[in-house]
Protein backbone atom coordinates (compact mmCIF):
# COMPACT_ATOMS: atom_id res chain seq x y z
CA UNK A 1 0.00 0.00 0.00
CA UNK A 2 1.40 3.65 -0.87
CA UNK A 3 2.06 6.14 1.74
CA UNK A 4 -1.30 8.50 -0.18
CA UNK A 5 -3.56 5.52 0.43
CA UNK A 6 -2.53 4.59 3.57
CA UNK A 7 -2.84 8.57 5.06
CA UNK A 8 -6.25 8.49 2.86
CA UNK A 9 -7.50 5.33 4.85
CA UNK A 10 -6.29 7.03 8.39
CA UNK A 11 -7.67 10.47 7.66
CA UNK A 12 -11.51 7.99 6.57
CA UNK A 13 -11.13 6.53 9.62
CA UNK A 14 -10.23 9.41 11.56
CA UNK A 15 -13.68 11.14 10.17
CA UNK A 16 -15.35 8.20 11.28
CA UNK A 17 -14.53 8.17 14.53
CA UNK A 18 -14.81 11.96 15.13
CA UNK A 19 -18.41 11.79 13.47
CA UNK A 20 -19.47 8.56 15.23
CA UNK A 21 -18.43 10.17 18.59
CA UNK A 22 -20.58 13.41 17.49
CA UNK A 23 -22.95 11.46 17.17
CA UNK A 24 -23.43 9.57 19.63
CA UNK A 25 -23.10 12.56 22.09
CA UNK A 26 -25.91 13.98 19.97
CA UNK A 27 -27.87 11.16 20.75
CA UNK A 28 -26.98 11.14 24.22
CA UNK A 29 -28.33 14.66 24.36
CA UNK A 30 -31.24 14.96 22.65
CA UNK A 31 -33.19 11.53 23.50
CA UNK A 32 -34.01 12.27 26.93
CA UNK A 33 -35.18 16.05 25.99
CA UNK A 34 -37.04 14.38 23.21
CA UNK A 35 -38.32 12.21 25.91
CA UNK A 36 -39.72 15.06 28.26
CA UNK A 37 -41.06 16.57 25.51
CA UNK A 38 -43.29 14.07 24.47
CA UNK A 39 -44.04 13.36 28.26
CA UNK A 40 -45.11 16.83 28.68
CA UNK A 41 -47.95 16.64 25.73
CA UNK A 42 -49.13 12.83 27.67
CA UNK A 43 -52.04 12.34 30.29
CA UNK A 44 -51.05 11.54 33.73
CA UNK A 45 -52.78 8.10 33.16
CA UNK A 46 -50.41 7.47 30.32
CA UNK A 47 -47.27 8.58 31.86
CA UNK A 48 -48.19 5.85 34.63
CA UNK A 49 -48.59 2.94 32.95
CA UNK A 50 -46.21 3.21 29.58
CA UNK A 51 -43.31 4.77 28.36
CA UNK A 52 -42.38 7.56 26.11
CA UNK A 53 -41.20 6.09 23.49
CA UNK A 54 -45.08 4.56 22.86
CA UNK A 55 -45.97 7.10 20.83
CA UNK A 56 -43.45 5.02 17.97
CA UNK A 57 -44.82 2.16 16.06
CA UNK A 58 -44.67 -0.85 18.75
CA UNK A 59 -45.49 -3.98 19.46
CA UNK A 60 -47.88 -4.34 22.54
CA UNK A 61 -50.44 -6.61 24.24
CA UNK A 62 -53.88 -6.18 23.29
CA UNK A 63 -56.89 -7.41 24.75
CA UNK A 64 -58.79 -9.71 22.35
CA UNK A 65 -60.70 -11.31 24.53
CA UNK A 66 -62.05 -11.75 28.40
CA UNK A 67 -62.89 -15.02 30.72
CA UNK A 68 -65.37 -14.85 33.77
CA UNK A 69 -64.14 -16.44 36.10
CA UNK A 70 -67.03 -17.82 38.57
CA UNK A 71 -67.69 -15.24 41.42
CA UNK A 72 -67.36 -17.81 43.98
CA UNK A 73 -63.50 -18.61 42.27
CA UNK A 74 -60.88 -18.78 45.34
CA UNK A 75 -58.18 -16.51 44.87
CA UNK A 76 -55.70 -17.93 47.68
CA UNK A 77 -55.67 -20.98 45.90
CA UNK A 78 -54.61 -21.69 42.55
CA UNK A 79 -56.88 -20.40 39.81
CA UNK A 80 -57.77 -22.38 37.18
CA UNK A 81 -58.40 -21.03 33.70
CA UNK A 82 -59.48 -23.69 30.98
CA UNK A 83 -58.34 -26.60 32.63
CA UNK A 84 -55.10 -25.25 33.94
CA UNK A 85 -54.11 -24.27 37.30
CA UNK A 86 -51.67 -20.45 38.05
CA UNK A 87 -50.69 -18.92 40.83
CA UNK A 88 -52.10 -15.45 41.77
CA UNK A 89 -48.66 -13.31 40.89
CA UNK A 90 -48.43 -14.96 38.03
CA UNK A 91 -51.59 -13.61 36.57
CA UNK A 92 -50.81 -10.08 37.61
CA UNK A 93 -48.07 -10.25 35.63
CA UNK A 94 -49.22 -11.85 33.05
CA UNK A 95 -48.79 -15.87 31.64
CA UNK A 96 -47.71 -16.69 28.55
CA UNK A 97 -49.17 -19.22 26.17
CA UNK A 98 -47.87 -21.41 23.96
CA UNK A 99 -49.55 -19.85 20.79
CA UNK A 100 -48.30 -16.49 21.31
CA UNK A 101 -51.21 -14.93 23.61
CA UNK A 102 -51.51 -14.06 27.40
CA UNK A 103 -53.45 -14.18 29.85
CA UNK A 104 -53.50 -11.12 32.84
CA UNK A 105 -55.86 -10.00 35.31
CA UNK A 106 -58.10 -7.45 34.24
CA UNK A 107 -60.09 -6.99 37.09
CA UNK A 108 -59.23 -9.76 40.26
CA UNK A 109 -61.73 -8.02 42.53
CA UNK A 110 -64.42 -8.99 39.43
CA UNK A 111 -62.88 -12.27 38.18
CA UNK A 112 -62.01 -10.88 34.61
CA UNK A 113 -59.07 -11.99 32.90
CA UNK A 114 -58.08 -10.98 29.83
CA UNK A 115 -56.99 -13.13 26.73
CA UNK A 116 -54.30 -10.56 25.14
CA UNK A 117 -52.28 -10.98 21.81
CA UNK A 118 -49.38 -8.77 20.96
CA UNK A 119 -50.22 -5.92 17.88
CA UNK A 120 -48.52 -2.90 16.36
CA UNK A 121 -49.84 -0.12 18.00
CA UNK A 122 -48.94 3.75 18.26
CA UNK A 123 -50.17 5.87 21.56
CA UNK A 124 -50.82 8.93 20.01
CA UNK A 125 -53.47 10.26 22.94
CA UNK A 126 -52.10 13.82 23.97
CA UNK A 127 -53.17 17.25 25.50
CA UNK A 128 -52.30 20.58 25.70
CA UNK A 129 -53.99 20.75 29.37
CA UNK A 130 -51.15 20.35 31.49
CA UNK A 131 -49.58 23.45 30.13
CA UNK A 132 -52.84 25.09 30.40
CA UNK A 133 -52.53 23.75 33.88
CA UNK A 134 -49.16 24.71 34.97
CA UNK A 135 -49.61 28.48 33.41
CA UNK A 136 -52.99 29.31 34.99
CA UNK A 137 -52.94 27.43 38.37
CA UNK A 138 -56.69 27.51 38.37
CA UNK A 139 -58.14 24.08 39.60
CA UNK A 140 -58.61 21.08 37.12
CA UNK A 141 -60.35 17.81 37.37
CA UNK A 142 -58.98 14.36 35.92
CA UNK A 143 -60.04 10.41 36.00
CA UNK A 144 -57.51 8.30 37.47
CA UNK A 145 -56.78 4.65 35.88
CA UNK A 146 -59.94 3.52 38.24
CA UNK A 147 -62.25 5.66 37.31
CA UNK A 148 -62.46 8.09 40.16
CA UNK A 149 -62.97 11.18 39.52
CA UNK A 150 -60.54 14.36 41.34
CA UNK A 151 -59.51 17.67 41.68
CA UNK A 152 -56.17 19.15 41.86
CA UNK A 153 -54.86 22.57 41.70
CA UNK A 154 -52.86 23.42 39.08
CA UNK A 155 -49.23 25.49 39.17
CA UNK A 156 -49.50 29.00 38.16
CA UNK A 157 -45.75 29.93 36.41
CA UNK A 158 -47.38 32.81 34.18
CA UNK A 159 -46.25 35.58 37.01
CA UNK A 160 -42.84 33.45 37.55
CA UNK A 161 -42.31 34.01 33.67
CA UNK A 162 -42.63 37.42 33.66
CA UNK A 163 -40.02 37.98 36.78
CA UNK A 164 -37.46 36.31 34.93
CA UNK A 165 -38.22 38.31 31.75
CA UNK A 166 -38.08 41.11 33.93
CA UNK A 167 -34.56 40.21 35.39
CA UNK A 168 -33.28 38.74 32.32
CA UNK A 169 -33.61 41.53 29.80
CA UNK A 170 -31.97 44.35 32.10
CA UNK A 171 -29.30 41.70 33.42
CA UNK A 172 -28.34 40.77 29.67
CA UNK A 173 -28.20 44.35 27.99
CA UNK A 174 -26.48 46.83 30.86
CA UNK A 175 -23.42 44.50 30.74
CA UNK A 176 -23.40 44.20 27.11
CA UNK A 177 -23.48 48.13 27.05
CA UNK A 178 -20.88 48.71 29.42
CA UNK A 179 -18.63 46.21 28.48
CA UNK A 180 -18.97 47.40 25.16
CA UNK A 181 -17.74 51.01 26.09
CA UNK A 182 -14.87 49.25 28.28
CA UNK A 183 -13.94 47.01 25.36
CA UNK A 184 -13.43 50.53 22.87
CA UNK A 185 -11.56 51.79 25.01
CA UNK A 186 -9.30 49.38 25.92
CA UNK A 187 -8.75 48.35 21.99
CA UNK A 188 -8.30 51.97 20.97
CA UNK A 189 -7.90 54.55 23.61
CA UNK A 190 -4.30 55.44 25.45
CA UNK A 191 -4.59 56.43 28.39
CA UNK A 192 -2.31 55.17 31.63
CA UNK A 193 -2.56 52.08 33.31
CA UNK A 194 -4.94 50.35 30.15
CA UNK A 195 -2.63 47.42 30.51
CA UNK A 196 -3.00 46.94 34.20
CA UNK A 197 -6.59 47.61 34.31
CA UNK A 198 -7.29 45.06 30.75
CA UNK A 199 -5.16 42.31 32.63
CA UNK A 200 -7.27 43.36 35.86
CA UNK A 201 -10.39 42.17 34.44
CA UNK A 202 -9.31 39.27 32.72
CA UNK A 203 -8.35 38.32 35.85
CA UNK A 204 -11.60 38.94 37.42
CA UNK A 205 -12.63 36.05 35.28
CA UNK A 206 -10.94 33.15 37.64
CA UNK A 207 -13.05 35.21 40.59
CA UNK A 208 -15.59 32.00 42.06
CA UNK A 209 -19.29 33.70 41.62
CA UNK A 210 -19.75 31.84 44.87
CA UNK A 211 -17.12 34.15 46.42
CA UNK A 212 -18.18 37.49 46.06
CA UNK A 213 -22.01 36.45 46.99
CA UNK A 214 -21.84 37.32 51.18
CA UNK A 215 -19.82 40.75 50.79
CA UNK A 216 -22.37 41.95 47.87
CA UNK A 217 -25.37 40.67 49.71
CA UNK A 218 -23.61 42.69 52.84
CA UNK A 219 -23.67 46.19 50.89
CA UNK A 220 -26.79 45.77 48.90
CA UNK A 221 -28.12 45.17 51.91
CA UNK A 222 -26.73 48.38 53.69
CA UNK A 223 -27.62 50.35 50.38
CA UNK A 224 -31.48 48.67 51.16
CA UNK A 225 -31.14 47.05 47.51
CA UNK A 226 -31.81 43.64 48.22
CA UNK A 227 -35.04 41.79 47.47
CA UNK A 228 -35.40 43.90 44.52
CA UNK A 229 -34.79 43.97 40.65
CA UNK A 230 -31.80 46.52 40.66
CA UNK A 231 -29.94 44.08 42.70
CA UNK A 232 -30.07 41.25 41.04
CA UNK A 233 -29.80 43.41 37.64
CA UNK A 234 -26.41 44.78 39.04
CA UNK A 235 -25.06 41.55 40.40
CA UNK A 236 -25.71 39.53 37.31
CA UNK A 237 -23.93 42.69 35.09
CA UNK A 238 -21.12 42.59 37.68
CA UNK A 239 -20.68 38.68 37.52
CA UNK A 240 -21.00 39.18 33.25
CA UNK A 241 -18.65 41.97 32.76
CA UNK A 242 -15.31 40.46 33.01
CA UNK A 243 -16.16 37.81 30.02
CA UNK A 244 -18.29 40.46 28.38
CA UNK A 245 -15.34 43.19 28.06
CA UNK A 246 -12.72 40.06 27.15
CA UNK A 247 -14.67 38.45 24.36
CA UNK A 248 -15.37 42.39 23.38
CA UNK A 249 -12.37 43.15 23.51
CA UNK A 250 -10.60 40.75 20.99
CA UNK A 251 -13.55 41.71 18.21
CA UNK A 252 -13.05 45.30 18.69
CA UNK A 253 -9.15 45.31 18.35
CA UNK A 254 -9.55 42.95 15.11
CA UNK A 255 -11.77 45.54 13.42
CA UNK A 256 -9.64 47.37 10.11
CA UNK A 257 -7.20 50.61 11.40
CA UNK A 258 -8.11 51.99 8.41
CA UNK A 259 -11.71 52.30 8.96
CA UNK A 260 -11.42 53.91 12.40
CA UNK A 261 -8.56 56.52 11.38
CA UNK A 262 -10.86 58.12 8.40
CA UNK A 263 -13.44 58.82 10.74
CA UNK A 264 -10.81 60.60 13.25
CA UNK A 265 -9.55 62.51 10.07
CA UNK A 266 -13.23 63.31 9.13
CA UNK A 267 -13.27 65.16 12.57
CA UNK A 268 -15.75 62.50 14.47
CA UNK A 269 -15.43 61.93 18.11
CA UNK A 270 -14.84 58.60 20.40
CA UNK A 271 -18.41 58.69 21.01
CA UNK A 272 -19.42 58.85 17.16
CA UNK A 273 -17.02 56.50 16.20
CA UNK A 274 -18.49 53.96 18.76
CA UNK A 275 -22.30 54.84 17.75
CA UNK A 276 -21.45 54.90 14.54
CA UNK A 277 -19.34 51.89 13.02
CA UNK A 278 -17.99 49.76 16.17
CA UNK A 279 -21.73 48.88 17.55
CA UNK A 280 -22.73 48.01 13.91
CA UNK A 281 -19.50 46.06 13.00
CA UNK A 282 -20.01 44.20 16.66
CA UNK A 283 -22.93 42.43 16.14
CA UNK A 284 -21.77 39.27 16.06
CA UNK A 285 -20.06 39.71 18.69
CA UNK A 286 -22.48 41.36 21.13
CA UNK A 287 -25.30 38.76 19.88
CA UNK A 288 -22.84 35.93 20.98
CA UNK A 289 -22.08 36.92 24.31
CA UNK A 290 -26.21 37.64 24.67
CA UNK A 291 -27.08 34.57 24.17
CA UNK A 292 -24.24 33.11 26.70
CA UNK A 293 -25.41 36.42 29.64
CA UNK A 294 -29.10 35.99 28.70
CA UNK A 295 -28.95 31.53 29.05
CA UNK A 296 -27.08 32.16 32.09
CA UNK A 297 -29.52 34.63 34.03
CA UNK A 298 -32.74 32.81 32.62
CA UNK A 299 -31.70 29.47 33.85
CA UNK A 300 -29.39 31.41 37.74
CA UNK A 301 -31.30 30.06 40.43
CA UNK A 302 -28.23 30.80 42.76
CA UNK A 303 -28.14 34.50 42.29
CA UNK A 304 -31.79 34.92 42.23
CA UNK A 305 -32.42 33.50 45.46
CA UNK A 306 -29.65 35.31 47.26
CA UNK A 307 -30.28 38.88 45.82
CA UNK A 308 -34.15 38.66 45.03
CA UNK A 309 -35.25 35.82 47.83
CA UNK A 310 -38.19 33.40 46.96
CA UNK A 311 -41.38 34.82 48.17
CA UNK A 312 -44.03 33.94 45.55
CA UNK A 313 -44.12 37.56 43.89
CA UNK A 314 -41.00 38.09 43.13
CA UNK A 315 -39.80 34.51 42.31
CA UNK A 316 -37.87 33.47 39.07
CA UNK A 317 -38.85 30.31 37.14
CA UNK A 318 -36.02 28.36 38.23
CA UNK A 319 -37.32 28.75 41.85
CA UNK A 320 -40.83 27.91 40.87
CA UNK A 321 -39.69 24.81 38.99
CA UNK A 322 -37.81 23.42 42.16
CA UNK A 323 -40.28 24.21 44.28
CA UNK A 324 -42.75 21.76 41.94
CA UNK A 325 -40.08 19.07 42.23
CA UNK A 326 -40.33 19.26 46.02
CA UNK A 327 -44.37 19.51 46.01
CA UNK A 328 -45.46 17.26 42.57
CA UNK A 329 -42.33 14.90 42.46
CA UNK A 330 -44.07 12.34 40.71
CA UNK A 331 -46.20 14.45 38.57
CA UNK A 332 -44.42 13.87 35.80
CA UNK A 333 -47.23 15.60 33.33
CA UNK A 334 -46.63 18.69 35.24
CA UNK A 335 -42.87 19.23 35.69
CA UNK A 336 -42.35 18.29 32.11
CA UNK A 337 -44.26 21.12 30.94
CA UNK A 338 -43.08 23.45 33.30
CA UNK A 339 -39.51 22.75 32.63
CA UNK A 340 -40.20 23.23 28.39
CA UNK A 341 -41.95 26.23 29.02
CA UNK A 342 -39.04 27.62 30.61
CA UNK A 343 -37.04 26.44 27.59
CA UNK A 344 -39.29 28.55 25.72
CA UNK A 345 -37.75 31.76 25.38
CA UNK A 346 -33.76 30.73 25.58
CA UNK A 347 -34.46 29.00 22.51
CA UNK A 348 -36.30 32.28 20.51
CA UNK A 349 -33.32 34.11 21.67
CA UNK A 350 -30.68 31.11 20.77
CA UNK A 351 -32.09 30.76 17.43
CA UNK A 352 -32.54 34.32 16.43
CA UNK A 353 -29.37 35.21 17.29
CA UNK A 354 -27.15 32.09 16.00
CA UNK A 355 -26.21 33.35 12.53
CA UNK A 356 -24.03 35.38 15.07
CA UNK A 357 -23.12 33.08 17.18
CA UNK A 358 -19.99 31.20 15.25
CA UNK A 359 -18.39 34.89 14.31
CA UNK A 360 -18.82 35.73 17.83
CA UNK A 361 -17.19 33.11 19.29
CA UNK A 362 -14.01 33.42 16.82
CA UNK A 363 -13.54 36.95 17.66
CA UNK A 364 -10.15 37.84 16.83
CA UNK A 365 -8.46 34.36 17.12
CA UNK A 366 -7.42 34.98 13.13
CA UNK A 367 -5.66 38.03 12.62
CA UNK A 368 -4.07 38.97 9.43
Amino acid sequence: MSKKASQKNQKKISNILVNGTLILIVLLWTIPTIGLLVSSFRTRDAIATSGWWTVLPHREWTTTSQIQLDEDTDLNAPIVVNGVAYEDDALRDGVALGDGTQIKWQSRRNRIIDVQEKEWAINSEYTLQNYKNVMTGKTYEYVDSEGNAKTEQGDDMSNSFLNTVAVSIPATIIPILIAAFAAYGFAWMKFPGRKFLFTTVVALLVVPLQLALIPILRDFVALNLNGTYLAVWLAHAGFGLPLATYLLYNYISSLPRDILESAFIDGASHFTIFTRLILPLSVPALASFAIFQFLWVWNDYLVALVFIGAKPDVQVMTMRLAEMVGSRGQDWHVLTSGAFITMILPLVVFFSLQRFFVRGLMAGSVKG
